[in-house]
């Protein structure tokens, strides 16, 4: 009988860390499908305010080739800083065309600014490297963003 009750309580706190880790993943934000080249990224889409305000605050991991899309309403010098962030990322700001303009490297739970060198309506935080590693660098080309 005990060993019921604690194959029971494991599979619970199984099906518990799956729900944590995909709470991780999607905070309840909609999902949007870019391309670079070979690579396809699952963006959550940061379009309000509110998502824009809190990103990716408070998360512990991502998986790879998943990432947040910040969409802004008008185009502007739009910068970023890691408060309250736990994981390292890497930000593309985007024009309007699709085009990365530059690319940062930010280090979690920092309050340094990483701004764009021109007006952007994009930017697409991903897990600290990614861009680099995959040889991704200004001038390469997203495709999939939405229309605002």
């Amino acid at each position: 009988m005990p060993s019921k009750i604690i194959r029971k309580l494991f599979i619970g706190s199984l099906i518990f860390s799956a729900g944590l880790a995909l709470a991780q993943v999607n905070a309840g934000l909609p999902t949007i499908e870019l391309k670079t080249g070979i690579y396809r990224i699952q963006a959550e889409l940061a379009d309000t305010p509110k998502a824009r305000e809190v990103g990716l605050m408070n998360r512990t991991s991502m998986p790879t080739n998943t990432g947040m899309l910040f969409v802004f309403e008008e185009k502007a010098g739009h910068c970023f800083w890691m408060n309250n962030t736990k994981i390292p990322l890497s930000i593309a700001f985007i024009a309007d065309d699709g085009r990365i303009v530059n690319i940062e490297e930010m280090q979690a739970e920092t309050l340094n600014s990483h701004c764009p060198k021109a007006t952007i309506r994009y930017a697409l935080e991903m897990n600290k490297q990614w861009f680099s590693e995959r040889v991704i660098v200004p001038g390469t080309v997203i495709t999939g963003l939405p229309r605002k």
